[in-house]
C-alpha cells in the first residue's frame, strides 16, 4: 500500500502534511481567513500531486508558473480587499485531461493530438478559475475514454494507490488515484458509464456523478460526439465528503446556463439539501439492491452492503430490499453493442487511424492494451461495403435511442424511496485489464439518474473468504465469482453507491452524508 509514502517520504514538511491531510471545508475556511496563503496551500499540493506522479503515474500536465501565478494574485486580491474572490478562494482543483486550458495541450490518450493547443478555456475551466479556484495540474485517461481502466501510448498506465498489481479504474482513473494520494482536495472527472463512480470507488474516494446539464460540458473534448442517448457529465471526485457540495454549490451558483446553451437552467437549491421535503432527513427510506440480476457481487461488496443495512437501521432510518427491473437488457442495450458501442466504434476506427503516427512517435504498434478490453475492436474499411455498415449503424443507431428513452420513462424510483444504495461494481479494484464490467454504473447513466460514491471499508481476506455457490445466473456471473480470490484484493477499498432521482444532486449530496456520517459513528464506536 502506497497511501502512507507522502506521510514518510521526507519531501513534504510537516505543514504542508497538515494542508494536504485537511478537509475541504477546512481548507476554505483556513484560506479565506488568511491563515494559508494560497501561495503555500497551491504548493504543497503541488509537492503530494509530483508525489502520487512518481508512485502511479497519474498525471499528464504539470503547469506550476501558471498555478502559482493564480495563487499569488488570490493572496493579493484577499490583503488588499480583506475579501475572497469566490466561494473555492485559493483552492487547488485538479482537471481530468479532457477538459480545455487555454495554451495547454489536450489529448483524451491520442498520439495524434499531440501538439494541439486550446485557444480557449473549456466553459467550467473559466467558471472554476473565476470562483477562486487554482487549477494545477491534469489527469491520466485511456485511449478513447471509454474504458473502466487508465492506460495510453503517450502516458502510460495509472496504478492503484493501494496496489499497483491492481486497476485506478477509468476513465477518469487519474483523478482517482491524485485524490485517494491526497494529491488534490477535488478532482474534475467525467462519466458516461461510470468513469467517476469506478476510480472512486476503486480508489477508496468520494464522488458524484450530477445529471446531464447540471455541470457545463461546453469546451471540453470527448470520443463520442453527436451520440445523444447516454450522454456524459463532469462530476468531482475527492477525499473529503464536504467536497461533492462545495464544488456543486460554486457551480451551479455560477449560473452555468448563461455560458453554456446545454446546462440545465436549475439554481442551487438550499431546501433541498436540507431535504426539507423529507422530514429534514430524520427518517429517510433507503432500498438495498444487493445485485443486478446480470451478477452478484463479490464477498466484500456483499458485507458492505450488509454494514450500510446495519448502521441506517440502528440510525432510525427504513431499509428495504430493491429489486433491480431489467437491469441487463438495460446495461446490453447501453454498453454491450448497442448505443455507447456503436459510438466507441467510431472512436475506435479513430485510433486506427492514427496507427501509423502512434507508431513513429510512441514506438508501439496501435494501442498496447488491445488485447485486455472485452469489446473486439471493428475496423470499417472503404467502398461499397463500407457505405452499408454505415447505413445498418445509423438505421440500429436511432432504434437504440429510441429504446433507451422509453427505459428512461419506465425507470423511476417510487415515491416513498428517497434513495437505491447498491454496488459500484461486483468487485473491488481488479488486477489490470481486467476492470470488464459496468452494468452497475452504467444503468444510471442510462436513466441520467443522479448517484454518488462513499468508501465504507476495505477487503479483509480473513473475514470475506470465498463461499462456494451451488448455481450461478449464467457462465458470466461464473466468470465474476471466479475472479474472487481474497488475497488477489486484500486490503483493496470497498465502496458503494446512492442512487437518486434525476437532478437530485441536491438530495443526493445531502443523503450520501447521512450515510457516511452514521458509518462513520459506528466505526468510533468499534
Amino acid at each position: 500500500m502506497l497511501l502512507a509514502f507522502p506521510e514518510t517520504c521526507g519531501l513534504l514538511t510537516p505543514r504542508e502534511l497538515a494542508i494536504t491531510n485537511e478537509d475541504v471545508n477546512t481548507l476554505l475556511k483556513r484560506l479565506s481567513s488568511g491563515e494559508w496563503s494560497a501561495v503555500e496551500v497551491t504548493i504543497a499540493f503541488y509537492k503530494r500531486a509530483i508525489v502520487a506522479q512518481q508512485l502511479v503515474n497519474c498525471l499528464t500536465e504539470i503547469f506550476v508558473e501558471r498555478a502559482l501565478a493564480r495563487a499569488a494574485e488570490l493572496d493579493d486580491a484577499l490583503k488588499k480587499t480583506g475579501k475572497i474572490v469566490g466561494p473555492l478562494h485559493g483552492l487547488p482543483i485538479s482537471l481530468k485531461d479532457q477538459l480545455c486550458i487555454k495554451g495547454l495541450e489536450t489529448t483524451i490518450g491520442y498520439v495524434s493530438l499531440i501538439g494541439e493547443y486550446a485557444d480557449k478555456n473549456a466553459v467550467l475551466v473559466d467558471i472554476l478559475e473565476e470562483c477562486g479556484a487554482v487549477l494545477f495540474v491534469r489527469t491520466n485517461v485511456p485511449q478513447t475514454l471509454m474504458w473502466a481502466e487508465t492506460l495510453n501510448n503517450i502516458f502510460g498506465r495509472t496504478t492503484n494507490p493501494y496496489n499497483r498489481s491492481l486497476t485506478a479504474g477509468g476513465s477518469s482513473g487519474g483523478e482517482g488515484a491524485l485524490v485517494a494520494l491526497k494529491g488534490s482536495p477535488i478532482g474534475v472527472g467525467s462519466d458516461i458509464g461510470g468513469s467517476v463512480r469506478i476510480p472512486s470507488a476503486f480508489c477508496g474516494v468520494y464522488g458524484l456523478k450530477p445529471s446531464y446539464g447540471r455541470v457545463p460540458y461546453g469546451g471540453a473534448l470527448n470520443s463520442l460526439e453527436g451520440q445523444d442517448s447516454v450522454l456524459s457529465v463532469f462530476g468531482p471526485i475527492t477525499s473529503s465528503i464536504s467536497g461533492l457540495k462545495t464544488f456543486m454549490e460554486a457551480v451551479i451558483k455560477a449560473k452555468p446556463w448563461l455560458r453554456d446553451p446545454l446546462a440545465v437552467r436549475k439554481k442551487w437549491d438550499e431546501a433541498e439539501y436540507q431535504l426539507k421535503d423529507r422530514d429534514n432527513g430524520r427518517k429517510l427510506c433507503f432500498a438495498i439492491m444487493w445485485d443486478d440480476g446480470v451478477c452478484v457481487p463479490h464477498p466484500p461488496i456483499t458485507r458492505a452492503l450488509k454494514r450500510v443495512q446495519e448502521v441506517l437501521t440502528n440510525a432510525g432510518h427504513n431499509v428495504i430490499a430493491w429489486y433491480p427491473i431489467e437491469h441487463r437488457r438495460l446495461g446490453n442495450l447501453t454498453v454491450c453493442d448497442a448505443v455507447l458501442q456503436l459510438s466507441e466504434n467510431e472512436a475506435r476506427h479513430r485510433s486506427f487511424q492514427e496507427r501509423d503516427l502512434g507508431c513513429r512517435l510512441s514506438g508501439r504498434f496501435r494501442l498496447g492494451y488491445l488485447s485486455e478490453r472485452r469489446a473486439p475492436y471493428r475496423h470499417y474499411g472503404s467502398g461499397r461495403k463500407s457505405s452499408y455498415c454505415r447505413i445498418f449503424r445509423a438505421r440500429k443507431a436511432a432504434s437504440l435511442h429510441i429504446s433507451s428513452g422509453k427505459f428512461r420513462k419506465r425507470g423511476k424510483i417510487s415515491a416513498p424511496l428517497d434513495a437505491i444504495i447498491c454496488p459500484a461494481s461486483p468487485y473491488a479494484a481488479p488486477p489490470h485489464g481486467h476492470s470488464k464490467f459496468n452494468h452497475y454504473s452504467v444503468v444510471w447513466n442510462a436513466l441520467d439518474y443522479t448517484a454518488s460514491i462513499f468508501p465504507v471499508t476495505t477487503v479483509d481476506p480473513a473475514i470475506d473468504v470465498k463461499q462456494p455457490r451451488e448455481s450461478f445466473i449464467d457462465a458470466f456471473d461464473r466468470e465474476v465469482y471466479d475472479m474472487y480470490e481474497p488475497e488477489t484484493f486484500h486490503d483493496a477499498p470497498i465502496c458503494l453507491q446512492l442512487v437518486g432521482r434525476t437532478l437530485e444532486e441536491e438530495a443526493v449530496i445531502a443523503m450520501t452524508e447521512i450515510v457516511d456520517a452514521a458509518l462513520k459513528a459506528t466505526n468510533e464506536q468499534l
